[in-house]
This record gives structure tokens, sequence and C-alpha cells, in this order.
């Protein structure tokens, strides 16, 4: 597995934490690790050399001996390496690609080429401290190390609160338990299938309008999973750029939604997030597709891995979020 620092290299920051991501692919999952020369790159030379980090992630899809990618951690700026990132070489050497949060760009991007790319934890964040995260390691071996025809997601039975600073620890401490009450159907009632696609708001933000954002013809008949991450949005501007998708004809396109857990939200502003995009989707009359909230991804732990690209299906009805598919081979 390679581990490249696409965005903001936490690595040279935090080394601890990196380790101990390390440490968990090593010893938990058996994992030959290959570190690539932006994991060790400053942020002042990470920010002054996007083409770097771009070269990295296409020498990790080139080199025959890596069979996975993996992000360190997210960021604010990998959409400035996407002019650099060579999607036609990535889809000749299909290969796991994980991370989430800034990874997206690169998810989202590749997935348009048609390569299946995993929203998932990263190296420093999610990876290091699942020795604190009952699940978490059946769970990413149930879809990247032993796939099954179909794989049906279920909530954890508790979610974690905001991590000890990292200046303080070793990076494997995690945040406060709490019971975790499931996830929440906000309409629909017969079951919809579509292939997946989405990640973090705030980064598919920075897409938009550029060369890298797609017609609005590729979200025909897909699912779309949305979070938000630590900057936490208020539940009005989620609905602004909601909004936007519906103006560019998107939302009246997907077969589905699915709303990652908030961090940082109170209960109450849960519910208005809910109803905002309860509301938004109405503006546009998508009112008939199934919209689940609440689910186990995003900037909380534990989270689920999500394949762009892959067959699901929301079933409201039946209380099921499925895969219909391996995600990989």
């Amino acid at each position: 597995m390679a581990v490249v620092a696409t965005s903001w290299p936490g690595s040279t920051v935090f080394p601890s934490v990196y380790q101990a991501g390390l440490a968990a692919l090593r010893d938990v999952f058996g994992l030959e690790i290959v570190e690539f020369p932006s994991t060790r790159f400053t942020p002042e030379y990470a920010g002054a050399h996007p083409a770097e980090r771009a070269a990295d992630l296409n020498r990790a899809f080139a080199d025959p001996d890596i069979q996975a990618i993996v992000a360190v951690i997210g960021g604010d700026d990998s959409v400035r390496i996407l002019a650099d990132v060579d999607a036609e070489l990535a889809a000749a050497h299909p290969k796991v690609l994980l991370g989430y949060s800034d990874t997206a760009t690169q998810l989202f991007w590749l997935a348009q080429s048609g390569l299946v790319t995993f929203n998932g934890p990263a190296v420093m964040a999610g990876l290091a401290q699942i020795g604190s995260q009952p699940g978490l390691e059946q769970h990413i071996r149930s879809l990247l190390f032993d796939p099954v025809p179909a794989f049906e997601y279920q909530p954890y039975d508790y979610w974690l609160g905001d991590r000890p600073d990292w200046a303080i620890q070793d990076g494997t401490e995690e945040g406060d338990q709490y019971p975790n009450p499931g996830w929440t159907w906000l309409q629909g009632s017969a079951p919809r299938a579509g292939r997946l696609t989405g990640g973090c708001i705030e980064v598919l933000e920075m897409m938009k309008g550029t060369e890298w954002w797609p017609s609005p013809q590729f979200f025909t008949d897909r699912i779309l999973f949305l979070e938000t991450s630590e900057d936490k949005p208020s539940p009005g501007q989620v609905g602004y750029w909601l909004r936007n998708y519906g103006a560019q004809g998107i939302l009246n396109r997907i077969n589905g939604l699915v709303i990652g857990r908030p961090r940082g939200y109170s209960p109450q502003e849960k519910a208005e997030l809910d109803r905002v995009i309860v509301q938004h989707l109405t503006e546009w009359g998508a009112t008939d597709i199934p919209v689940l909230s609440g689910a186990d991804f995003g900037h909380t732990d534990p989270q689920w891995v999500l394949p762009h690209n892959v067959l699901a299906e929301l079933d409201p009805a039946g209380n099921r979020f499925r895969l219909l598919e391996p995600a990989v081979s």
C-alpha cells in the first residue's frame, strides 16, 4: 500500500500520529507500506509544490507493485493538484484509493473516469485510532479484503466526540463515546438503486465551475452521499449549496441521497439541517427519492467506507442501505 500526502502533510507536523497510522496498517492489516516522497514534505513545501504531490499519486498508480493507495490526511487545497493528476493513467492501472475530506477531489475526479475509489478513513484520521473503534477493522476487511456479493451497511453502536489534541497525545486516543441513535429516513418509501458518488460538500464546492466538475448527466440515477467537515457550515449554508445542485439539474436526476453525521452540531442544528435538506429537495421536485440522514461517515468516528461507482440501494421501508455488488475483485 502506497501512502501519499496529496493535501496537508500532517505526517511531518504530528509524526507520532502518522506513525500510529502506519503501525495500524502493518500490524492490524498486515500490509507492506511504501511511503512516497510527499509524506516527508513540510506544509510550506507542499503548499509551494502541488505538482509534486500529484506526481506521487501518478507514480503510485503506475507502480505495478502497489495494490492500494491511502492518503495521510485531508487538508484544504488538493483541488490545486488536479491539473497534474493523470486520470487516464489511473484508469489504466485501477487500484484502491482511500481517503476522505480534502481527498474527495481525487476520489470524485478519478471516479468520473470509471474508477472505483473509496471514501473512508485516512492514515492519521481514523486508521491511527482503529484500536479505539470497535467494529472498524471488520468493516474495512468486509469492503476491501474479503468482498461479498452484497454488503449491508449497519450503524455502529456508538460514535466518538472530538479527539484530544494531537500535540498532547500519540494519536491513538479518541474522544468521548456516545450511544449512536442510528440513522433517520427523511423521505421516500420505495427502494431505489444507483451508483454511489459524493464526498465532503465543502470540498466539492471547490470543484464546481472547474473542468473537473462533471456535467449534470453524470449524476443521473446516482445515489449521492454528502457530509460536512469540522468547519461546521451552518444548515443554511448547506441549503445554499444544495440549491446550487438543484439549479444545475442534479437533485432531480439522482435516485437517492445519504447525509453523513455532522460534526459539532447540536441536536437542534441536526434537526434544522434535516429540515433544510428536505426543503431544498422539495424546491426542485425531488420529493420521491429516499433520503438517509445521520449515516456513519464523514468527520466523526467510526466511519464507513463508501465506494464511488458501486451499485447501491436505499430501501426506506426495509430500513436498508446496501451495496448490490462487491467493491473490489
